[in-house]
C-alpha cells in the first residue's frame, strides 16, 4: 500500500501518532451591503439544468464511494489515519449505547434504514463486552482535548467506535460516519446491490469555532415548517449548529405573539408576492389569496425541538428599532407619528422605525420579547438594530425630548440608548443581545454581542466583546454566483464558491489575545428575490458547504482543489437528497477530472 504523510503544524493538538503502512492525515488537504444594495446584474430567472460533466462525474464518483482513496467528508476532518480493510455494515450489525442518548441511537438507525433497509438493533448498555460487528457510541473514556463538540472514530473490520465528551460530539461523528459510507447510504428509498462499507481508519475531529451558521430570511418570503426541517437536516450533515432565523422584516412579521395577534392576522400577509416576481415563484398563498405566512408558537417549539435534536441552536431575530413596517402596519401607536404604514412594499430602508420616546414603545417590546424567550431556549436574541433612517426620531418631539432628557447628542445615541434598554431586560432574564455592526454606533451596549457585516469587529473584540463574522464579501449567499452565466435575479454583489472557501474569519489587524472574542462565522440568506425552497437550495449550495468547511476545519489544512474533489461526492448526496444546489459549480471540476 502506498504509503503518504503529511505532518503540518497542528496547533490544536489533534495531530496523530503515524504508523508504518499507514495514509495519514493531520490538519492538510489531501492533495499537497448586504441585502439592500442595489443589484449590480440583471439576470434572467433561469436555474440551468446540470452539465453533462457533472452528471458522468457523478456516476463515476458512485462506484468508488467508500473506498479507501475516496474519503469524502465535508466539514474536512482535523485528523484521518487510514489502514487496510473495511467495516461492513450488515442487516444484524447492532448501535450499542455506552453512556450515550437513546436519541442518536435512534437517529442513526433511523438514518440508515430508508437505504439499506436494516432495522439495526440498538442495545443500551454500560461497557459492553463483546464489540463485533458493532457501532459504538460512547462517552465513556473520551480524549478531553476534543472539547464539547469534538470525537473520534476508530473502525476496524470488527466494529466502528465514535467517542466524545458530549453527545453533541457523538452526534457530530454520526455525521462523519454517514459521510465515510457510500454516498447512496443517504437515499430515501432502498438502494440495492450495494456493499455497505467504510474503511478502516482513525479520526479525531473538533471545530475551530464555537459558532457555525446559518442565517434564514423568512420575513420577505415564507418557508413552511416542513421546509425549514429540511434546512435544518442539511445544517446538520455540514456540522452547522446556529440557525439564525430572521422573523421580522418590514414584508413580514412571522412568528404568532399571543398578546398582539394583530401581529400575524396583519403584519404576516401583503396583497402579492412583490419585489417584482412572477407571483408562481412562490406558494405561500393564504385562502383569501393574501400572500405571506406564520408559524404558530406549536410549530415554532416543535422546530426549535427538532433543531435541538441535530444539536442546533435557533437564534430569533426581532428587527428593532428599524425594519418594523410589518408591526406597525398591525400597531401604528408604536411608530411617531402613526402611519399608516404596510407590508405591500420592495427591498430597501424604510421610515417603519419604532418611536423611541414613547414608553408604550418599550413596553410592546418587552411583552413581545417575553413570549419570544418562551419559545427560544437560546442564550442569544438577535435585536436587528441595522439601517435605521433618523429622520423620523429627528421630527418627533417624543423622540427630541428623550434626547434632551437623558443628554443624547445624536440619533445614532438615540438608537444606542434604545439598544441598551433593550438589553438591560434581555440580560435581567439571563440571555445575551446580539445585533448588526451598526449597534456600535452610538456606544454599544456593555454586554453585546456584535454581528459584523459592514465592520466594527476588531473595535469591538478589542474591547472585550464577542463578535460573529459575517461580511458581505464572503457570507452573503443572495449574491450572484457567477458573472458570466445566466443566473437567477440575486440582490448585490458577487460571491463565486472559491472566495466564499477562502474566507478568514479571524480578522488580519486583530491582535491575538482577542482572538478568542471571534466566536465564528455564518453564511446569510437574504430572501427578496428567493420565494421558494429549491432556490433558496440553488443559492445556499455549495457556498454554504465551502463556509462549513471554514468554520470547522483547521485553518493551516483548508485545501481548494482538495474540497473540489470532495464536493463531487457531496453532491452526489445531494442528489439523493434531492437538494437544487447549483450544478455548474462543479462543472469545470469535474470536467477536469474525466
Amino acid at each position: 500500500m502506498l504509503v503518504s504523510r503529511l505532518e503540518p503544524e497542528d496547533p490544536r493538538g489533534l495531530g496523530v501518532r503515524h504508523c508504518c503502512g499507514a495514509l495519514s492525515w493531520a490538519g492538510s488537504g489531501l492533495n499537497a451591503a448586504r441585502r439592500r444594495r442595489t443589484p449590480k446584474h440583471w439576470r434572467p430567472n433561469r436555474i440551468l439544468g446540470v452539465a453533462a460533466a457533472v452528471s458522468i462525474a457523478l456516476v463515476a464518483i458512485r462506484s468508488v464511494a467508500g473506498s479507501l482513496d475516496s474519503i469524502a467528508v465535508i466539514p474536512q476532518p482535523a485528523s484521518i489515519q487510514m489502514h487496510a480493510g473495511m467495516f461492513r455494515l450488515l442487516p444484524d450489525t447492532q448501535i450499542i449505547l455506552d453512556s450515550a442518548p437513546q436519541a442518536l441511537g435512534d437517529y442513526l438507525a433511523g438514518r440508515l434504514h430508508p437505504s439499506t433497509t436494516y432495522n439495526l438493533r440498538i442495545v443500551p448498555t454500560r461497557a459492553p463486552r463483546d464489540r463485533t460487528n458493532a457501532i459504538v457510541l460512547t462517552t465513556r473514556d473520551p480524549e478531553t482535548s476534543l472539547g464539547a463538540e469534538g470525537y473520534s472514530i476508530s473502525v476496524t473490520a470488527g466494529a466502528i467506535v465514535i467517542r466524545a465528551t458530549e453527545p453533541a460530539g457523538l452526534f457530530y461523528g454520526v455525521q462523519t460516519l454517514l459521510q465515510l459510507l457510500p454516498a447512496d447510504v443517504l437515499a430515501a428509498k432502498p438502494v440495492p446491490g450495494i456493499e455497505w462499507t467504510v474503511p478502516c481508519l482513525q479520526i479525531q475531529d473538533r471545530p475551530r469555532f464555537p459558532w457555525r451558521g446559518f442565517l434564514l430570511d423568512v420575513g420577505r418570503h415564507f418557508l413552511n415548517p416542513a421546509e425549514i426541517k429540511q434546512l435544518l437536516d442539511l445544517m446538520a450533515l455540514h456540522k452547522l449548529n446556529v440557525f439564525h432565523w430572521h422573523l421580522t422584516d418590514d414584508q413580514g412579521w412571522r412568528v404568532e405573539i399571543k398578546k398582539y395577534p394583530r401581529l400575524t392576522e396583519i403584519g404576516a400577509w401583503r396583497k402579492g408576492i412583490g419585489f417584482g416576481l412572477d407571483p408562481g415563484a412562490g406558494s405561500a398563498y393564504g385562502p383569501d389569496g393574501r400572500y405571506g405566512g406564520f408559524y404558530s408558537q406549536t410549530e415554532v417549539r416543535e422546530i426549535v425541538a427538532y433543531a435541538k435534536e441535530r444539536n442546533i441552536n435557533i437564534v430569533p431575530e426581532i428587527e428593532m428599532p428599524g425594519h418594523a413596517s410589518a408591526a406597525l402596519a398591525a400597531y401604528p401607536q408604536f411608530s411617531c407619528f402613526g402611519g399608516p404604514y404596510s407590508t405591500d412594499m420592495g427591498g430597501g430602508i424604510y421610515a417603519g422605525v419604532y418611536c423611541a420616546g414613547k414608553v408604550e414603545t418599550f413596553e410592546f417590546v418587552q411583552n413581545v420579547l417575553t413570549e419570544i424567550l418562551e419559545l427560544f431556549p437560546s442564550k442569544y436574541i438577535h435585536i436587528g438594530g441595522d439601517e435605521v433612517p433618523p429622520d423620523n426620531w429627528h421630527k418627533c418631539p417624543k423622540c427630541q425630548a428623550r434626547m434632551q432628557r437623558e443628554h443624547l447628542k445624536t440619533e445614532k445615541e438615540l438608537e444606542s440608548y434604545f439598544v441598551r434598554g433593550v438589553e438591560k431586560f434581555l440580560n435581567a432574564h439571563h440571555r445575551t443581545l446580539i445585533g448588526w455592526s451598526e449597534i456600535r454606533e452610538g456606544g454599544l451596549a456593555p454586554n453585546a454581542t456584535i454581528m459584523d457585516w459592514i465592520g466594527g469587529a476588531v473595535e469591538a473584540a478589542s474591547a472585550g466583546h464577542d463578535v460573529v463574522m459575517t461580511p458581505t464579501t464572503y457570507c452573503y449567499l443572495d449574491y450572484y454566483q457567477s458573472t458570466n452565466q445566466p443566473e437567477p435575479k440575486a440582490m448585490g454583489d458577487y460571491l463565486p464558491l472559491d472566495r466564499a472557501y477562502a474566507f478568514e474569519p479571524i480578522p488580519a489587524t486583530l491582535e491575538p489575545r482577542f482572538h478568542s472574542h471571534i466566536l465564528g462565522a455564518q453564511g446569510n440568506l437574504w430572501t427578496e428575490y428567493i420565494a421558494s425552497l429549491k432556490h433558496a437550495e440553488y443559492m445556499m449550495f455549495p457556498r454554504l458547504s465551502a463556509l462549513a468547511e471554514v468554520t470547522w476545519s483547521p485553518a493551516s489544512g483548508r485545501n481548494y482543489d482538495d474540497f473540489m474533489r470532495r464536493l463531487q461526492v457531496q453532491a452526489r448526496r445531494f442528489e439523493l437528497m434531492g437538494v437544487n444546489y447549483r450544478r455548474q459549480s462543479l462543472a469545470r471540476t469535474a470536467a477536469a477530472s474525466l
